[in-house]
Order: structure tokens, then sequence, then C-alpha cells
């Protein structure tokens, strides 16, 4: 894939120069805003496992959980605003919640983005028997019956899967507000209900879809990535080639607090790109159902602004926020 090549190539010109500043990190922690056994606690572990020969001591885990993320960003922005030994998990879900202001004051520009852990990318997903057997089937329907088209996903109106299937209406100009939309508590239950009938279409995640591909109860009719993806997904057709301008990246990476010393930052963000470089980390990525889409210091911290921005005007528009 052309993108998560470019990605890899942009960080293997400082792995030379990374090691020394990588070292300087003490007693390392990273922040899993959640429960054990949710995407943060996953996110961490990439970075647990990940960076043991970048870092001389292992980093601890530490859950942290309270409104998806709002309990650790406000502990960033108060009393860890400048802690150097510490990295705080976030996801597009978080990306989303700041655009949204579930956050409270605290915005993206009230941290400093690190590193990515990996990626993965939204998928429109139905039954293997649907009778939607292409996306053009599905957006054709949608057209005539959006009233009728029932979507379901792991999150409220307004969560990042509400929000795949906003961008994909949108992108032939219908309302996402008129959709039926039912929301699940979490992906487990939205594939329960997909299988059961209750609902016609699922606004899920690649990674979560190889076991049903396999099995032959699934199918995707597109995924929501720039480019094609590699095997087991290589013979989907993405959104974008389809000719729906409806993208979703959903990224797991890493921010600190917004008074951390450039030093700092810069050894957390030389261990990464070191790591990044390494057939070990892409091991870890693969084994945690990420895809590598490797980004640290300057690249991502542009790319999540422009993200958080993005997902604003989408949810302006869609009359989730003023």
């Amino acid at each position: 894939m052309k993108i998560l090549k470019l990605a890899s190539a942009v960080v293997f010109a400082a792995v030379l120069s990374s090691g020394a500043q990588a070292q300087s990190i003490d007693k390392p922690e990273c922040i899993a805003p959640a429960k054990p056994g949710g995407g943060f606690d996953l996110t961490c572990r990439v970075a647990q496992s990940g960076l043991k020969d970048q870092i001389s001591e292992p980093i601890q885990v530490t859950f942290m959980p309270g409104g998806i993320g709002a309990v650790a960003i406000s502990l960033f922005n108060t009393t860890r605003t400048d802690d150097p030994n510490a990295i705080v998990a976030f996801s597009s879900g978080s990306l989303l919640n700041m655009a949204t202001g579930k956050y409270g004051e605290w915005t993206e520009k009230d941290v400093r983005f690190v590193a990515t852990a990996g990626a993965d990318f939204g998928a429109v997903v139905v039954r293997a028997d649907s009778e939607f057997k292409t996306l053009d089937d599905l957006m054709k329907f949608a057209e005539g019956n959006v009233s009728e088209l029932v979507v379901g996903a792991g999150g409220s109106v307004g969560s990042q899967d509400w929000m795949k299937a906003a961008l994909l209406l949108k992108s032939r100009d219908l309302d996402p507000k008129k959709m039926r939309y039912v929301a699940f508590d979490g992906g487990g239950e939205s594939i329960a209900g997909l299988l059961g009938g209750s609902i016609q279409v699922y606004m899920g995640d690649v990674g979560e879809m190889v076991p049903h591909i396999d099995a032959g109860t699934m199918r995707i009719l597109a995924v929501m990535s720039p480019e094609r993806l590699d095997a087991p997904f290589a013979d989907i057709p993405t959104t974008k080639e389809l000719g729906y301008d409806a993208e979703w990246t959903i990224l797991r990476g890493f921010y600190m607090g917004k008074n951390v010393s450039d030093e700092a930052y810069n050894a957390w963000v030389s261990a990464f790109k070191a790591a990044y470089a390494t057939p070990e980390f892409a091991a870890i990525q693969k084994e945690k159902g990420l895809l590598p889409l490797n980004l640290a210091g300057d690249e991502l911290n542009a790319s999540v602004l422009e993200r958080v921005e993005n997902m604003r005007g989408i949810a302006r528009e869609a009359g989730l926020i003023e």
C-alpha cells in the first residue's frame, strides 16, 4: 500500500539518530484511559511491547477510566501537564470527542500528539445473504428509502461509527439524521444484531472482520481506506474508488501534556521512529489487528489537527454542534 510505504519511508531516516534520545526516558508510563481489555489497553500494549528495545526501562500500563478519555485529558492539563515520562493512549473516538466538545474546555490544541500505534479502517458490512451485493446496491436503496435504511454500530448518534454512516450518506447528499440508526453496546452486539437481522448494515472496522469473513457469515461491501488494503482485504474495493467521498481512518496513538519539554517529547518520538523500522514492531501491530500506519512528531500532529477540524465540520453540518 502506497500510503503505508510512504509512512514507513518518512520515519526511516530518523532511525540512526534516535537511540541516544530514547535512553533519556525514565520510569516510562502509558495511560490507558479506560478499564482493562479495550482498545486503549491494546494501544498501550503496542507501546509496551514495541518499544522494549528502544527504552531502557519497561513501560508501565496504568488504567484511568472516566468519560472515554475525559478524566485523563483533564489530568494532563492540570497536575501532569509537563510529565516527561508518560504518554496517553488516544483513538479516533478521542479526536471526535475533542471535536464535539465532549472533553469540556480541553481540545486537540491542549496536548502534544506523539506517535501512532497503528491504524484500522472503517468497513461497510452486510450479512453474506444480504440483498445488497455491492455498495452501489446499498446506496441506490438509500437514495430512495433513506428513512427505511437500518444501520447499526457500537456507539450512539455522533459516535465515530455513526460518523462513518453519515459520511457515506452525505457523499450522495442524503440527510444522515433520516436513517434508522441502532446504537449497540460495542462491536460484538452490533455483529449479533446484523446476523440476527435487526439491522441491514453494520458500520464496523476492518480489523474485526477477518473471522466472520472466513466463516462466510458476512461480506464487506467496501473499506473506507484511502487505498486498497493488503490481503486478506485486497479484493475489496474502497469507497473512494467506487465514487463515494467517504473515508474513515481509525487512528490509535499517544499524546503527552502540552507543556512537556521538547527534549522529553522528542525522546518519545525518536523511540517510536526507531521501532517503526523494525520487523518486530510490524509483527506486534499484526498480532494486535492493526495496520502499519506509522506517523510521529510534527507529521502526526499536523495530521491530527486536520482530522479534528474535518470532524468538527461534519458534526456541525449534521447538527450535533453549533
